[in-house]
């Protein structure tokens, strides 16, 4: 019988992105300059983190992600979470009203609240608000290519419910060239998408004061397969791609970089996603700075959500997930996170559970109040591994960032595919290395075992597709249908033209026109996306 577990070898270990580990660090593996490349918390280059005090002063959001069936089993997750401590909302909207389809939709009926919540109308965002008042808790929402809508729609219930806009914070993801990158939840070709982005920015720069119009994911990017540097890279130069489009519309960029922020992932690897927070908050700021030399200092600040990494969970031993959910979690505290969700140990068989969601909520509560570790700023800074790992994930990462803009830009990438080959190539050498035993996943490829797993699943309610579709069809009914027809046709003629869109789609919103038919109108003006076959 061989005992195993304490083979390492000595030498040539690698990250994915090929920086060495060496067995051990000292002085000579990091940057003299300090004051220049690490400096204090909430001093640029924000190395160190973007307030002085940062955990010190406030925690980070806890802001789990959820939806799922209708509105109303969505509001009910939602005041549940909130009863036991969360704060701050994330919605996950399903796969139809991601991509502009109705519930009744013959494409979308497999898929009606099955990953998310289905809101048609305005209709379904009252029920799923309802109780919870919007000038008291701040909402993220996973939407990109119906980002707009959705926005007109809270801001709509906001009204309904008397809150001044503002009063109004929270953030649309509103990322769409990631979509065209790893998640393909697009609609539009990325021009008129871009027109979308900006004129969201635009309307938020007027009428919204706290609401964060972007948040550029670096998230979805890890979890098609992209290394660390990669996910940094690639979601810098979506940014900055917003960043300039945004001026070209004559935004000031110290109108537009405070209020963008930022999605990353957190993996397995502890110190390579600290080293990762901290060289993206970096670079960032550098690179703002440098382009646009902006006034405000908020403007070259990084803020940004961190999401544990779905793809690290594994359907094998599911409470094995509790662990590495942990461990991420402390990775994102550590790095400086200013919101985080917790993903739950049952995600890679099923949506959470109640129960399972809770326990995510206070894997997060329990590193808050009972680990220490946000007792300090950056805890990590000056570790002559993690100051290495900084400085060659941001070195690597601005060389990609150069090497995508030298190929004219990331329009252009993603028109080509080329982004898409990159990450591609480096999902497929990690999956080699899990199949051929380099990198240990327990319970996958080492220590194994034979008994099944128990998990009891979240179940979407089957009855769920009968109810969104009788209320579709008696807020059609029931609706000015005139005056819905009106607002559709001014939208027609707003797509056409250049004033702003998220004027024409708030009225549109109001009358309560649907998702599907807003997005139909849109189609009919910008078309749909076809992407390049990548080979």
């Amino acid at each position: 019988m061989t005992i195993r577990g304490r083979d390492r070898e000595p030498d040539g270990t690698v990250t994915a992105d090929g920086i060495p580990i060496a067995v051990c660090y000292g002085p000579a593996d990091v940057r003299a300059e300090y004051l220049a490349s690490v400096g204090s918390p909430g001093e640029f280059p924000f190395t160190r983190g973007i307030y002085p005090t940062m955990y010190r002063g406030r925690l980070w959001t806890m802001r789990q992600y959820a939806g799922f069936g209708d509105a109303e089993a969505s509001n009910a997750r939602y005041r549940y979470l909130l009863e036991q401590g969360q704060t701050g909302l994330s919605v996950a909207f399903d796969l139809p009203t991601q991509m502009g389809f109705d519930s009744d939709h013959p494409a979308a009926l497999a898929e009606v609240g099955r990953v998310g919540v289905a809101i048609d109308t305005l209709a379904d965002m009252e029920v799923l608000f309802e109780g919870i008042p919007l000038d008291r808790v701040s909402t993220s929402m996973t939407i990109n290519a119906t980002a707009a809508i959705l926005l007109a729609m809270y801001v709509a219930v906001a009204e309904r419910q008397g809150v001044p806009r503002e009063a109004i914070d929270g953030t649309t993801q509103n990322d769409i060239l990631k979509e065209y990158i790893a998640r393909r939840t697009y609609i539009f070709p990325p021009k008129p998408s871009l027109r979308l982005v900006t004129d969201t920015f635009r309307f938020c720069a007027e009428q919204l004061p706290r609401w964060n119009p972007i948040s550029v994911s670096g998230y979805h990017i890890r979890e098609a397969g992209a290394t660390a540097v990669q996910e940094v890279a690639f979601a810098l130069a979506n940014g900055l791609t917003y960043l300039q489009a945004a001026v070209d519309t004559g935004l000031a960029a110290d109108a537009v970089a405070p209020r963008m922020s930022f999605f990353f992932a957190s993996q397995m690897t502890v110190l390579e996603e600290v080293a990762k927070f901290r060289a993206a908050r970096r670079l960032w700021a550098r690179l703002v700075r440098d382009r646009y030399q902006p006034a405000d200092p908020r403007a070259t600040m990084l803020r940004f959500h961190t999401q544990t990494a779905g793809a690290a969970l594994t359907a094998q031993q599911p409470d094995n997930n509790v662990v590495r959910v942990t461990l991420q979690a402390l990775a994102a505290v550590l790095g400086g996170t200013q919101s985080l969700h917790t993903n739950a140990r049952d995600e890679a068989l099923a949506l959470p559970t109640e129960e399972s969601a809770l326990l995510a909520l206070r894997t997060q509560q329990i590193i808050a109040y009972e680990s220490g570790v946000a007792a300090t700023v950056d805890p990590l800074a000056g570790s002559y591994y993690v100051e290495h790992l900084t400085d060659e994930i941001e070195q690597r990462a601005q060389a990609l960032i150069s090497q995508v803009e030298a190929a004219g830009g990331v329009l252009r990438a993603i028109e080509s595919g080329w982004i898409e080959r990159e990450i591609a190539e480096a999902a497929y050498r990690e999956a080699q290395a899990v199949e051929q035993g380099d990198r240990i996943v327990v319970g996958v490829n080492r220590f194994r075992s034979e008994a099944p797993a128990r998990v009891e699943l979240q179940r979407i309610d089957p009855g769920v597709v009968d109810r969104q579709l009788a209320r579709l069809r008696r807020v059609r009914e029931e609706r000015d249908g005139a005056a819905a027809s009106r607002a559709l046709a001014a939208l027609a003629d707003a797509a056409r033209g250049t004033d702003n869109l998220l004027p024409p789609i708030l009225d549109a919103v109001r009358a309560y026109a649907s998702v599907g038919e807003i997005c139909d109108v849109l189609r009919g003006v910008f078309s749909t996306y076809r992407p390049p076959v990548v080979v």
